[in-house]
């Protein structure tokens, strides 16, 4: 049992570094209506999702900080006495850190006031360039195969779905060829995939490993220079978060459906291409999310299943042995001559008795 602990507990020191990737800061100043700094005040941060709640006090130059917070929605409040206590609400997304700045107005601690801003066009925290895909999008905007990185090409500075070579297979999503994205002018090969702070990349071609549903997505950031350490890796990011669940019970059922019985005839030059019947063609995505508490404010659950089927007919030939073949006459064979190489004169392709070869300087001639 001892042992298992241990295992447990090692498992989870280990994975506390994975998260940093996805998480982000809140950070601000408290000030009061002379614009001098107010240390000790009381600072509280709770999400709006889960009623996850932290405090710190500001410090002697009245700045406060909170670290490594989940994306999401949270409420910022300062109180201390002789002041009125302040609110503010904030989207805090992945890998941002957000600064909420405080004016304390004199009152009572009981007298609230309510801060309202707007989010700043530039990032003055860090120098991270990147772009946030949020849930809205993600959800709303239409995807044929629902794969999240049609979603990328509206980052800027990225060219998306252009094939590459050796990486045709069909895989969820479309095919591995046309998965390709070029960041910020650098090779496809040069693209790192994290999903909740884990390696997503598959090193053979590039591209994702696993294909998360568009209904489990948070968001997700498409960084493309001068992000933080954490990452170390290739010179662009695609850093996805997941949902997590709430203390209120949701979730989803979803069916796509496309069929050849939905699909017009194809143009046809001749009476029997207007007579062929339409190619089969049979598509379905379906699944589910669920969320919600296990333990209200404490612990949360998500579950999330999306099953793929994508069935259609082709047509190919094979070449089958005759049926002297099969007794063993491959004489039939001797009669093709195949193509003539011509550097050495012979013809190629052509069954011969290596024991009735001659050769000539560096040319081996063979009979058939």
């Amino acid at each position: 049992m001892r042992r298992i602990l241990f295992v447990g507990l090692t498992w989870l020191l280990l994975y506390a570094p994975c998260v940093a990737q996805t998480l982000g800061t809140i950070t601000g100043e408290v000030r009061d209506t002379t614009d001098a700094v107010v240390p000790g005040v009381t600072v509280t941060v709770v999400n709006t999702a889960t009623n996850a709640t932290r405090t710190t006090l500001s410090n002697a130059v009245g700045l406060f900080d909170f670290p490594a917070l989940q994306p999401g929605t949270y409420t910022v409040k300062s109180e201390l006495d002789g002041f009125k206590t302040a609110t503010r609400d904030v989207e805090l997304q992945v890998q941002q850190t957000a600064r909420v700045n405080f004016t304390l107005e004199l009152g009572t601690i009981s007298e609230t006031a309510t801060v309202t801003g707007v989010s700043p066009l530039v990032e003055t925290q860090n120098a991270t360039i990147g772009t946030v895909i949020e849930n809205r999008r993600i959800v709303e905007l239409p995807l044929n195969g629902r794969n999240y990185l049609q979603l990328v090409g509206l980052s800027p500075n990225v060219s998306a779905e252009f094939a590459g070579p050796g990486q045709a297979g069909n895989r969820q999503g479309g095919t591995r060829a046309n998965q390709q994205l070029s960041i910020s002018g650098q090779r496809r090969e040069f693209n790192y995939y994290t999903l909740d702070g884990v390696d997503n990349t598959d090193v053979n071609f590039n591209t994702y490993i696993f294909l998360p549903s568009v209904d489990a997505l948070e968001e997700f950031k498409v960084q493309t220079g001068v992000y933080a350490a954490e990452f170390g890796r290739e010179a662009s990011q695609v850093n996805v978060v997941t949902k997590s669940g709430t203390n209120n019970l949701h979730g989803t059922v979803f069916e796509f459906l496309r069929d050849d019985k939905f699909d017009a005839r194809p143009y046809a030059f001749t009476p029997s291409q207007a007579a062929a019947p339409k190619p089969p063609f049979h598509w379905n995505q379906y699944g589910y999310t669920a969320g919600g508490p296990v333990w209200k404010n404490h612990l949360f659950f998500m579950s999330n299943f999306e099953g793929y089927k994508d069935r259609k007919q082709f047509q190919t030939l094979y070449d089958v042995p005759s049926a002297a073949m099969r007794g063993g006459d491959f004489s039939e064979l001797l009669a093709n001559l195949g193509a003539v190489n011509s550097q050495t004169g012979q013809r190629t392709g052509v069954i011969v008795d290596p024991t009735q070869c001659a050769v000539v300087g560096t040319t081996r001639t063979c009979a058939p």
